[in-house]
């Protein structure tokens, strides 16, 4: 049995196609695999803090060293960062915000991607970062307003969204990287339906492979 942990990040509710997405996944999900249990982690209407001085001091100080006020900046952090060891399938549903990630997913990747945590940091390597989440997949459920941000289409040169989530799971161990677009959501009633439909059809492909 599979724990597949599911992150919200729009500021939306009830007209957020990115959580439409996020519940067709798990939908088709359990429906190929009934046994898993699924985790909604909401970061798109939660307060999730920003790091803070006291948050830095904690991160950067040997676990044994942790006074109580150590220990209480980094509460959320660790049960955040717990959430996504726990889990074998992280499904991170989000809405392009001014060409990037909305304001709330950055606090929370602030949060879980730690030094020694989910990530060690050896200075003087080419390639410094050793990933410490292992045996993961993630799927990507993106959304965009506008169209495109896609390799060689007209606005690629400001998608500040794909490419920098890949690589904070790649930095935090996570290589197995599925990504699920739906562009053109703020072109009307006929193109964003037409674009969900799309979307699910690529969800249901994936899950089935």
């Amino acid at each position: 049995m599979s724990k597949v942990l599911v992150i919200n990040a729009s500021a939306r509710q009830d007209r957020s196609f990115s959580r439409i997405l996020a519940a067709i996944f798990v939908g088709k999900w359990k429906q190929k695999h009934p046994e898993d249990s699924v985790v909604h982690r909401e970061v798109g209407q939660e307060n999730i803090p920003h790091v803070s001085e006291a948050w830095i001091a904690g991160a950067f100080k040997p676990a044994h060293l942790r006074t109580e006020e150590d220990v209480a900046a980094l509460s959320v952090s660790d049960t955040l960062i717990s959430e996504l060891k726990e889990a074998d399938i992280i499904v991170l549903s989000t809405p392009m915000y001014n060409w990037s990630i909305p304001s709330a997913l950055k606090a929370y990747i602030d949060q879980v991607l730690r030094v020694n945590e989910t990530v060690l940091i050896e200075p003087g390597k080419p390639d410094p970062y050793t990933g410490l989440l292992k045996n993961k997949k993630a799927f990507l459920l993106l959304v965009r307003g506008n169209k495109g941000y896609e390799p060689g289409e007209y606005f690629e040169h400001m998608n500040f969204q794909t490419n920098y989530l890949k690589t904070v799971f790649r930095i935090m161990g996570i290589q197995d990287v599925e990504v699920v677009l739906l562009n053109g959501a703020a072109h009307g009633e006929e193109a964003s339906s037409a674009a969900l439909t799309a979307a699910q059809g690529n969800i249901e492909e994936l899950i089935n492979r």
